[in-house]
């Protein structure tokens, strides 16, 4: 079973995308990136966000998330970045690297699909 953990933008988590619900509601219907779980057992085992800006707090993060899930025996086993970093982020690169570096597990570039085509739409 694949154990996925999504990170994302603090910034944005915090303050824009209330209750991260686009990448949960992508996940649960299998669209967006999670659409490679489509006919595969999948799980979301957390959400966080990144530490903010420049990042250099998502090493430490991965050891905590490690840590706080040992006792229960739940390791991601994918991480997907969420559209918030891999769309915006100045720090994308770095906060990558050093994803795919700490996690040891493979590292997904994107969420939900859930972008407006123009954001001054009347609609």
């Amino acid at each position: 079973m694949e154990k996925i953990l999504i990170v994302g933008c603090k910034k944005v988590m915090d303050e824009a995308c209330i209750g991260c619900s686009r990448c949960m509601v992508a996940f649960n219907r299998r669209i967006g990136a999670f659409a490679a779980y489509h006919d595969r057992d999948a799980e979301l085992t957390g959400v966080m966000h990144c530490g903010d800006c420049p990042g250099v707090a998502m090493g430490q993060r991965m050891v905590q998330m490690h840590l706080w899930n040992k006792p229960m025996a739940e390791q991601p086993t994918r991480v997907h970045v969420a559209s918030c970093v891999t769309d915006s982020c100045p720090y994308r690169r770095k906060l990558l690297r050093t994803l795919t570096e700490r996690s040891a597990v493979p590292v997904v570039e994107g969420a939900h699909p859930f972008r407006p085509a123009n954001l001054f739409a009347n609609d």
